[in-house]
C-alpha cells in the first residue's frame, strides 16, 4: 500500500491477489470491498531499492557488468560469460533457479540488446533467448508498452490502434515522430539495435580478477585462508606480467544461500608483495561469514597502476628511509585504523585560511614547493575549524577590538595588529560586503595570543551588522 495524496492505492500484488482480481494502482478500499482479508502491508521503495541493489552485487557471479533495473529487474550483460556455464540456456537456467531459491519469482530473457530483452523478459513468456537476427520478429508480436513507453504515450498507441510492435515497423517515421514525440522511435531503434545504448554497471569493471570454485563447499577459516593465497599469488603473477602493482583489492566469497560477503583493502603505492598484501587480505578474514559454506571465491585488482623495477639502495650509510621502506607501515596502519586516518598536511594557493591547507595520504606525490606564502603576516599555529564566534567591543570602522567574550570568558586586549583584509577568490560565488573579513593579532593581558576577525563591512545597512570570530591561536 502506498499514498498519493489523499488517495491510499495498491502498491504491488502477489500472484494470489492477482488471481482474485486485484491490481497495482487499484484504490485500496476498492481492493479491500473485494478481497475484505487481503493483507495489507505499507510499500517501502527506499528498502526495496536497497535489496535490488544487494541483489544486482549478488548478481555480478554470472558477469561483473550488473546493475539494478528498478523497481523490480536487474540488467546483466554476459557478454564473454555464457561459455563458463556451457551456453547462455545453462547460465539463464541457473542464474533463475538460484533466484527461485532464494523465494523470488523471477522471468528471464537474452538479446542482443537491452530494450529487446527487457521487452521479452516481462512481456514474452518466463524465460527466452532471441537469436541474433530475429529481435525484429521475436518484438513485432509483442504489445508497445514492452518499448519502455511512459502512460500517455502507450494509451495513445492504444487509441488508433497500434497495439502491438510491429504495428509500427511499416508507418512513417515522421509522422510517428509528430503524433508521438521523438522518444518513441529512440525505444524502438534501441530494441532494435539500430541505436546505441549502454549499461552503467553497479560496480566499475575491476581491471583483473580470478577466480576459485570449489568442488565442496568450505567454510573452516584456514580453507578461506589457503583460498585467498591462492587467488591472490595468481593475480600477482597476472599483474606481474603486465608490469602493474595493486592499489585497490576486492575479495568476494559466494556462498550457499546465494549471498556474497567480502572485503577490500587498499595500498599506499603500488604493490606485488605477496607477503605484505596476504597480510592485509588476512586482518580483514574473519569479517567473511561463511555461513553454510563458500563454493566460490573471486578476487579483483578494483585499482592497480604502472609498476616498473627500481633500483633498491644497499647503502647503509644513508639513514633515510625511503616511500618504499615506509609503505608496508602505512598500509598496515590504514587497514586498521580506516581510510583517512593517516593524512599529512599540505599547503594550497589560497588566501582564505580554511582553503590553504589540504590533508593527503602520507606518500602522495608531492608538487613542486610554491613560496606564494612567504610575503603573508603570521599565521598562528593553530585554526578552529570552525571559527567560533566571539562578542567584541571595538572602534569602528577599522580599529581592533578592545575586549572580546569567548567561551563565556572575558578578555581584555593589550596589544592589537591589523587588519589584513582577506576576500573571498574571485571565482567563488560571494556577497562583497558579507563575505569580506578583517582579520587581527591580538594578545591579551596574560600574554595568549589569538586571530581574530569581524566579518562584513560597517555600512549604512544595520540589518545586517558584522559579526566577530576566533580563527586561530598563536603558539
Amino acid at each position: 500500500m502506498r499514498s498519493s495524496g489523499n488517495l491510499r492505492l495498491v502498491h504491488a500484488a502477489d500472484d494470489m491477489a492477482l488471481a482474485r482480481g486485484l491490481f497495482p494502482g487499484q484504490r485500496l478500499a476498492d481492493a479491500l470491498a473485494c478481497v475484505p482479508d487481503a493483507r495489507v502491508e505499507p510499500a517501502d521503495p527506499a528498502g526495496d531499492l536497497g535489496n535490488l541493489h544487494q541483489l544486482a552485487q549478488w548478481a555480478t557471479r554470472f558477469s561483473p557488468h550488473a546493475t539494478p533495473d528498478a523497481p523490480d529487474g536487474l540488467l546483466i550483460d554476459i557478454t564473454g560469460c555464457a561459455h563458463l556455464w556451457q551456453g547462455e540456456d545453462r547460465l539463464m537456467a541457473d542464474a533463475l533457479a538460484r533466484l527461485a531459491r532464494q523465494g523470488f519469482q523471477a522471468r528471464g530473457a537474452i538479446a542482443g540488446t537491452i530494450g529487446a530483452a527487457w521487452a521479452s523478459a516481462r512481456f514474452g513468456g518466463d524465460h527466452a533467448i532471441i537469436p541474433p537476427g530475429s529481435i525484429s520478429t521475436a518484438l513485432g508480436r509483442l504489445p508497445v508498452r514492452a518499448l519502455r513507453l511512459d502512460d500517455v504515450t502507450a494509451s495513445g498507441l492504444d487509441r488508433v490502434g497500434l497495439r502491438r510492435i510491429g504495428d509500427l515497423y511499416p508507418l512513417p517515421r515522421a509522422d510517428l515522430t509528430k503524433r508521438f514525440g521523438a522518444r518513441l522511435l529512440e525505444r524502438l531503434d534501441q530494441a532494435l539495435g539500430y541505436a546505441a545504448e549502454s549499461l552503467s554497471p553497479l560496480a566499475p569493471m575491476p581491471d583483473h580478477r580470478v577466480s576459485l570454485v570449489f568442488a565442496e563447499p568450505i567454510s573452516a577459516p584456514d580453507s578461506i585462508a589457503r583460498a585467498t593465497d591462492i587467488l591472490l599469488t595468481r593475480l600477482l603473477g597476472e599483474l606481474e606480467r603486465q608490469e602493474l602493482g595493486v592499489r585497490r583489492l576486492g575479495l568476494v566469497a559466494h556462498r550457499l544461500d546465494e549471498t556474497a560477503p567480502g572485503l577490500i583493502i587498499g595500498t599506499a603505492r603500488p604493490s606485488r608483495d605477496l607477503k605484505h598484501l596476504l597480510r592485509l587480505l588476512t586482518e580483514k578474514l574473519d569479517t567473511i561469514d561463511p555461513g553454510p559454506g563458500i563454493e566460490r571465491m573471486s578476487l579483483s585488482a578494483l585499482v592497480s597502476e604502472r609498476m616498473t623495477a627500481t633500483q633498491v639502495d644497499f647503502d647503509r650509510r644513508n639513514p633515510a628511509v625511503t616511500a618504499a621502506e615506509i609503505a608496508p607501515l602505512v598500509d598496515r596502519l590504514t587497514n586498521r585504523l580506516g581510510p583517512g586516518s593517516l593524512t599529512v598536511p599540505r599547503a594550497i594557493t589560497s588566501h582564505v585560511p580554511e582553503r590553504a591547507v589540504a590533508f593527503v595520504p602520507p606518500l602522495q606525490k608531492k608538487q613542486p614547493p610554491n613560496d606564494w606564502h612567504a610575503s603573508l603576516p603570521p599565521r598562528p599555529i593553530r585554526l578552529l575549524s570552525p571559527p567560533e564566534p566571539i562578542e567584541a567591543m571595538a572602534p569602528v570602522p577599522d580599529d581592533p577590538p578592545l575586549s572580546f567574550r569567548w567561551r563565556h570568558v572575558q578578555h581584555r586586549v593589550a596589544k592589537a595588529e591589523g587588519p589584513e583584509r582577506i576576500r573571498p577568490e574571485w571565482w567563488q560565488p560571494s556577497d562583497e560586503g558579507k563575505d569580506t573579513r578583517d582579520y587581527y593579532r591580538v594578545e591579551i593581558e596574560d600574554g595568549r595570543r589569538f586571530w581574530l576577525y569581524r566579518s562584513g563591512l560597517y555600512a549604512q545597512d544595520t540589518t545586517r551588522p558584522p559579526r566577530w570570530f576566533l580563527h586561530g591561536i598563536f603558539a
